[in-house]
């Protein structure tokens, strides 16, 4: 019988360098000249990133460090959907970073479609929110893994190729 290969798509990041990032953010905010005494505060839950200051300034500095910081660390910028500020209470600023994470399904089916017309003999299904492709030619296989990076850039979402077997 012949063998057959297959890798997964993901769109996922690694929470722990998240954590290490908004650590360094943290730490900045509080060495930097221009930031000291702002009240700042930068947080994380589950799925978001809460910011909350006094201005419009100090949101755009803290922004721009989390951007420097997570790109030092390898974290693609895609992860980041930037919510709307609104304005809490004691005049202060927040605003919520929604962490994106997961194919969402009608994307699943573009990415899936889109494969499936460039390559012919390619099986792409859909886990979840994961793809999973497979092909019994590796070259088969590494055409896809570049539609796949290229279908990124299009997409705006962050795409993983993995556990290549």
């Amino acid at each position: 019988m012949a063998e057959s290969f297959s890798f997964d798509v993901v769109s996922d990041f690694d929470r722990q360098e998240l954590v290490n990032t908004l650590d360094q953010v943290k730490r900045e905010i509080s060495q930097r000249y221009d930031l000291k005494g702002t009240d700042t505060s930068v947080e994380l839950d589950k799925e978001n990133i809460f910011i909350i200051t006094n201005s419009e300034l100090t949101l755009n500095a803290v922004n721009d460090i989390i951007r420097q910081k997570a790109i030092k660390r390898n974290l693609s910028l895609k992860i980041f959907d930037y919510g709307e500020t609104e304005m809490v209470s004691g005049n202060r600023i927040k605003q919520t970073i929604l962490l994106k994470q997961g194919i969402k399904q009608e994307i699943a089916k573009k990415i899936s479609k889109n494969i499936r017309d460039q390559i012919k003999k390619i099986n792409v299904s859909i886990n979840g929110e994961t793809l999973r492709v497979a092909s019994k030619s590796k070259n088969d296989l590494q055409l896809a893994i570049k539609l796949v990076s290229e279908l990124e850039e299009s997409l705006n979402i962050p795409l993983k190729a993995n556990n290549f077997r």
